[in-house]
């Protein structure tokens, strides 16, 4: 047995908590060894923290940051930081292994129960379960009877909301079978906790987590019942509320994270629509409802769904986490026939008991609600809005007369559509809330999957909120709440049950994996926009003056001004503008008005909408800066706006080289490449043809190797100023200037030459035929033959093979997408 030292009071942030916190408190009521490890854990934190709490809540904050944590709550539009608070629940690992016990149990019964129901359904036979419980879910999937799962396993991953009663008990209130929503923040909550606490969850005992989720990947992929099967991640989109956790949790088990549009089946095979064609997929874990998997199969008003995906799990062709309709086990409704049905399915007593439920269909049980209705929370039974009622549990006691009156009627009318549950009152736990350590209520989501042998493992700890009140939880967060890990400390140090087949080294494989299309086409246009968006950035620092020449008047010019400032009118960043005026509103309006597609702003922000859609590739790193919001700026003064430029040009640099040093050299970085490029290319071309048509003067052509990164290059070449011919061959021909045009389209064509083909005849694809006529045009050009007409005719052969590309590789949608909306912008 280790020894717990209790730490001195001066390092214990525990000395001066609240004795009367509450019955049931998770540490005023822990026996003499699980207090111990209490103490232990606030030493620890103590320590790393120096002795104040609100430090280490500022760290962990930053790493929760740093991971890229965010989430939404309902309504929102923009998500929010992450809200962790530095201290654990800290729970005995003696204590655990009893709730473990019931999970597990609670988990074979939801197994029996989704089997019996689609199946036999002798429990409604019996009078175990009236069938009302059942047809009145919407959840119910009538496809589903008599359609069992090819492997017999209806369920592969199982959450449970767990609360702490004041006698210590642990007591389940909901039950999730639907999305196992959590199972991310909980996984993301004990990284930020690892890199707040160093070494301290080592020293302690802590019980790793990520053996859970090396078993959960294990077992999805078990039953395809095919080698090295390929799993992929089915998500509703990026403005789903939860994105952010799935994008997370695909990043950390290395699955394709996939939308409905990616998907297609193909004789009771799915696949996914990627760069180098159809690519099978074995294994879908879902989080789209089972309403919206397949429009032919369930609603066929389901825009996120996949035809036919129901007839190619039904053919054994395709697994599914969870099987389709598993869903109508989630109905409160159910919670009062679960204690007795655990005797009749498993002919076990249940080891967690379920938070007291009355369903009102039977006139016993209603007229027991109506007589006890202040003591209550009434909530509707199949987790649908119901009159009188909204979505969570309302209680009894807080109805006024006029609302009470009005739910008895309705519940008279309706009763199967009611459920009442008692009133649960919360155990509290230590947190670190405004740099003090308090007393909060809290609620436990565990979680459960099955292994690759079929057998259940349970995740030590799960997801704990704190909540700002002890009203239960309807969603995942709320305002004001918390979010906390969860420590299961053991008296000596936990022995690794990592799955045998991550024990054994694994084959060796390189690339990143397959492309989706749309990943691609997310890709592609994100280089695009962020291209675009510091060409624009150089064109303003441009007009205010940041050139690297001595003479301010090479740049200062009114003519070369005018023709800056009449290209930023073209492409959409400024509304309007005099080209012999002042520029300082006009690069006030490109660096701040939202409201206009080609301006800054706009730009970033949809090089962050997009890369939204792309955060399971992106690196902490490199997601840091795509979030980062426009920096503040004086509008008023043009040093202010010129000290931002710089600030912004720093962002853009330090954005590339990221993406050139971190991204594996595969498809996905190829894309991203390509778009940049191609964003280059025709920039290059409009601000020659400005700069550089007719006669130039020298400001004008100063102006142009300004922009094109070539002034210090045309100089040690040249003993001359800027003349036409040379600086035209520099920024457009020289094929070994990064900045040149021919640098661009050169690059362009490499990048092709490297993405698989779609022929069998190994004849190139369409893109990288225009690409390489594009090269030999170049190629073969002298400086002066250069004219309006001949940079025409290569930006019109370059939004070609943007369209070349987009028809190649892309997917092809009815509906306008990143590349239409591109294209629109010019």
């Amino acid at each position: 047995m280790a020894s717990w030292t209790v730490p001195t009071p001066a390092a214990d942030w525990l000395s001066g908590y609240p004795r009367d916190a509450g019955p049931g408190d998770l540490y005023r009521d822990a026996g003499r060894g699980a207090a111990g490890k209490w103490a232990a854990v606030a030493h620890g934190l103590g320590a790393i923290a120096e002795g104040d709490p609100a430090v280490l809540a500022e760290v962990a904050e930053r790493h929760s940051a740093d991971l890229g944590l965010a989430f939404r709550l309902a309504g929102d539009q923009e998500e929010r930081a992450w809200p962790i608070t530095p201290m654990p629940l800290v729970v005995s690992g003696e204590e655990w292994a009893q709730v473990e016990r019931g999970l597990i149990q609670r988990a074979n019964l939801l197994e029996a129960l989704a089997t019996d129901i689609y199946g036999e359904q002798s429990v409604v036979a019996q009078g175990h379960l009236p069938a009302a419980v059942i047809a009145g879910s919407p959840f119910f999937a009538r496809r589903m009877l008599g359609r069992g799962p090819p492997m017999g396993h209806y369920i592969h991953v199982y959450a449970a909301d767990l609360a702490r009663g004041p006698g210590g008990q642990w007591r389940v209130l909901n039950d999730r079978v639907r999305l196992a929503t959590g199972i991310g923040y909980a996984l993301e909550n004990r990284l930020a906790m690892s890199r707040t606490t160093g070494t301290l969850l080592g020293e302690l005992n802590v019980r790793r987590v990520a053996d859970f989720f090396a078993r959960l990947r294990e077992g999805m992929g078990a039953d395809s019942r095919r080698d090295r099967p390929r799993i992929a991640l089915l998500t509703p989109g990026r403005f789903n509320q939860t994105y952010p956790e799935q994008a997370h949790l695909a990043r950390y088990l290395g699955l394709p994270l996939v939308e409905g549009r990616d998907l297609s089946v193909q004789d009771d095979k799915l696949f996914v629509r990627t760069i180098a064609g159809p690519k099978r997929i074995d294994a879908i874990w879902r989080w789209v409802n089972t309403n919206a998997l397949d429009p032919l199969a369930f609603d066929a008003r389901s825009q996120i769904g996949v035809a036919n995906l129901f007839e190619a799990w039904s053919a054994g062709q395709l697994e599914l986490v969870n099987c389709p309709g598993v869903e109508v086990l989630e109905s409160p409704a159910f919670s009062a026939f679960l204690p007795r049905l655990c005797g009749v399915l498993l002919d076990e007593e249940p080891i967690l008991p379920t938070v007291a439920t009355w369903w009102c269909g039977q006139p016993g049980e209603a007229r027991t609600v109506q007589a006890r209705l202040d003591e209550l929370a009434v909530l509707p039974a199949f987790g649908q809005p119901v009159e009188g009622l909204g979505g969570g549990p309302t209680a009894g006691a807080a109805l006024d007369g006029k609302q009470r009156a009005a739910l008895l009627e309705a519940l008279d009318r309706r009763p199967m559509d009611y459920c009442a549950q008692e009133i649960v009152h919360l155990s509290t736990t230590p947190a670190v809330i405004e740099g003090a350590v308090v007393p909060r209520p809290f609620t436990l989501r565990a979680f459960v999957a099955r292994t690759a042998d079929g057998s259940w493992t349970v995740m030590p700890g799960g997801f704990a909120r704190i909540g700002a009140t002890e009203t239960l939880p309807n969603g995942l967060m709320g305002s004001g709440d918390y979010s906390a890990d969860c420590w299961i400390v053991e008296d000596a140090p936990p022995v690794s049950d990592t799955p045998s087949a991550f024990a054994h080294e694994p084959p060796i494989s390189r690339g990143a994996g397959i492309l989706a299309s749309q990943a691609a086409d997310n890709l592609y246009w994100f280089g695009r926009y962020n291209e675009r968006a510091e060409i624009t950035v150089r064109i303003v620092r441009a007009i205010l003056g940041g050139s690297i020449e001595v003479d301010g008047g090479r740049t200062g010019g009114a003519e070369a001004r005018g023709a800056l400032a009449g290209l930023l009118h073209k492409w959409g960043a400024v509304e309007s503008f005099a080209p012999d005026g002042a520029t300082a509103g006009v690069c006030a309006a490109a660096l701040s008005d939202s409201g206009l597609p080609g301006s800054v702003p706009a730009l970033i922000a949809r090089c962050r909408d997009i890369g939204l859609g792309l955060r399971e590739r992106f690196t902490g790193d490199l997601w840091r800066i795509v979030s980062q919001p426009m920096p503040a700026l004086d509008p008023q003064g043009a040093q202010g706006m010129l000290s931002a430029v710089n600030r912004l040009v720093v962002r853009f640099s330090a954005l590339a080289g990221l993406a050139s040093d971190n991204m594996v050299r595969g498809a996905a970085w190829r894309f991203m490449e390509i778009g940049k490029r191609v964003e280059r290319a025709l920039a290059t071309c409009r601000i020659a043809g400005e700069l550089a048509g007719g006669e130039p003067d020298a400001d004008r052509l100063g102006t142009l190797l300004d922009l094109c990164d070539s002034q210090i290059v045309y100089r040690s070449r040249y003993l001359a100023g800027p003349m036409r011919n040379p600086v035209l061959d520099l920024v457009l021909l020289d094929p070994d200037n990064p900045r040149s045009l021919a640098f661009q389209v050169n690059t362009v064509a490499e990048h092709l030459s490297q993405l698989p083909p779609d022929r069998e005849d190994d004849m190139p694809d369409p893109p990288l035929r225009r690409a390489r006529a594009m090269v030999g045009r170049l190629g073969a050009a002298c400086a002066r033959e250069i004219d309006a007409t001949m940079l025409a005719e290569v930006e019109a052969g370059l939004l070609a093979l943007s369209d070349a590309i987009s028809l190649r590789y892309f997917l092809q949608l009815e509906t306008p997408d990143a590349g239409t909306v591109g294209n629109l912008l010019g």
